[in-house]
């Protein structure tokens, strides 16, 4: 059995693409604190945006 944890996008815990849906349950944390970060990040400069829009390419859709 494979034990080992894995980052997908989230079917269930998902605004846009569920990749903070997805980062929350590999991480165990709350999305929306995710989600507060990718704003600030936005907020902050362009940065937020491009890096959501790259994780929702390479992660992939959880099973």
């Amino acid at each position: 059995m494979d034990s080992t944890k894995r980052l997908y996008r989230s079917r269930n815990d998902r605004m846009i693409a569920g990749v903070c849906g997805g980062l929350g349950q590999f991480l165990g944390m709350d999305p929306t604190i995710i989600r507060l970060i990718f704003v600030v990040a936005v907020l902050v400069g362009f940065a937020g945006v491009l890096a959501y829009l790259i994780l929702a390419v390479v992660i992939p859709l959880e099973p």
